[in-house]
């Protein structure tokens, strides 16, 4: 098990990025490993770009610089792309999990501009890492049973790369406690999720 690991969330408002930020953090403190969840950058409303990095086991600041990322957890395609950009959150020798379900900015609604070609944008994304790994957690969710359970799908997947300095049964443990009511819908996400990224790193060459 690793003892240290940075990892960069990154997606839109209303896709729940931050509270699997928040589940993480609390995941790793309850096993005994420290945490920074680091202040939000972009716009948390819907539709807004939202960003932020968890580090666990022992940092002292929360601020990600250049290529400091060891995994990328991607819950819009373009944002992937876009956290390769000129910043460069993440290391040559890190991970990126996508989810490959759009979602459109209004300038391009507005046929004001155009949304990449994802297979292209895969490539690149792909061609900047390590390990590249991709699924469509929206659909995913909505075979859970609510498309808001979005971010318990990405936290499977994440789960699944065993990068995870901590137990993987915490982090199980809180999303049954978060959100009660939910749980059940929660935790078959969290499943899904975790199951399709264990395939694609079985199959002969995971992408």
């Amino acid at each position: 098990m690793p003892e240290r690991l940075k990892v960069y969330l990154i997606g839109v408002g209303g896709q729940g990025s931050l509270t699997a930020a928040r589940l993480l953090g609390e995941a790793a403190l309850r096993s005994g490993v420290e945490a920074l969840v680091s202040e939000v950058h972009g716009m948390a409303q819907r539709g807004g770009i939202v960003e932020t990095a968890v580090l666990l086991g022992g940092y002292r600041s929360p601020i990600l610089g250049r290529g400091a990322a060891d995994l990328l957890l991607a819950f819009e395609p373009l944002e992937a792309l876009r956290a390769l950009g000129p910043l460069k959150k993440v290391s040559p020798k890190g991970w990126v999990i996508t989810n490959t379900h759009p979602i459109r900015p209004i300038t391009v609604s507005l046929r004001l501009g155009r949304y990449p070609d994802l297979e292209r944008a895969f490539a690149e994304v792909k061609g900047h890492v390590k390990q590249f790994l991709k699924l469509d957690a929206t659909a995913l969710a909505q075979e859970a049973g609510s498309p808001l359970a979005l971010n318990m799908v990405m936290l499977g997947a994440l789960s699944a790369t065993e990068l995870l300095p901590f137990p993987v049964a915490a982090l199980e443990e809180r999303i049954e406690a978060f959100a009660p009511r939910f749980a059940e819908v929660n935790l078959r996400a969290w499943r899904i999720g975790r199951e399709a990224i264990a395939r694609a790193l079985a199959a002969p060459a995971a992408s």
